[in-house]
């Protein structure tokens, strides 16, 4: 039997950071992201809020590459690439869903994601307003979750989410094998597995021995 391997980005596959705090930090930006990622992380601030308020301090002066400088010196996990070949050498699949921008997101497809989802941020320079029907959460996880279900033909009984923090906690819910890696209180007691480390290929054999 197949099955779907859903990977969140931010404190994820991204060890301690995430996709705001890498960019930002190529415009020297880290005091106000880090702001911004501690109001979101009390639920002070909503995802359309915090996409709001991290656009407004990117403004126009955000580049392709910045972008891509914060992309390649990102601290991802190491042996996401290896996972996600072996994921696919046993004709399963793997996706990252993330409330991240989709323009850093959609880079993973190159490292052999089947499908990459982030929300849609305005392009980049970012000249444009947020539009609040493109910023995904924490329900929308689960949304696209099913949709990736139909493409391939399986169910949520085939799919294993990994994840790390409060934007996880529905799609844990929902799929009935979940992994845990770095993560805090709001998954910890919901997920089959716990990981805390740098390498997926262990996170990812606690799923494979645990079969």
């Amino acid at each position: 039997m197949s099955k779907l391997h859903l990977f969140d980005m931010d404190g994820t596959l991204l060890h301690g950071s995430a996709a705001a705090v890498e960019i930002s930090r190529q415009l020297g930006l880290d005091r106000e992201i880090g702001e911004l990622e501690r109001g979101f992380a009390a639920g002070q601030l909503t995802p359309v809020q915090f996409a709001q308020r991290a656009c407004e301090l990117w403004a126009a002066e955000l580049t392709e590459l910045q972008v891509a400088a914060a992309f390649d010196g990102a601290p991802w996990l190491t042996g996401i690439r290896e996972v996600w070949a072996d994921i696919r050498a046993r004709g399963e699949r793997c996706a990252v869903i993330s409330l991240s921008p989709a323009f850093f997101v959609e880079r993973l497809l190159a490292w052999g994601a089947d499908a990459a989802h982030g929300s849609h941020w305005p392009a980049v320079p970012i000249r444009q307003a947020v539009e609040p029907a493109g910023i995904l959460t924490s329900a929308a996880k689960v949304r696209i979750a099913d949709e990736l279900c139909v493409r391939y033909g399986l169910t949520r009984a085939d799919c294993v989410a990994y994840g790390d923090s409060l934007s996880d906690t529905e799609l844990f819910a929902a799929v009935p094998r979940s992994v845990a890696v770095n993560a805090d209180h709001h998954v910890s007691d919901l997920a089959s597995y716990a990981y805390a480390g740098r390498d997926l290929r262990e996170a990812y054999a606690l799923v494979r021995t645990g079969q």
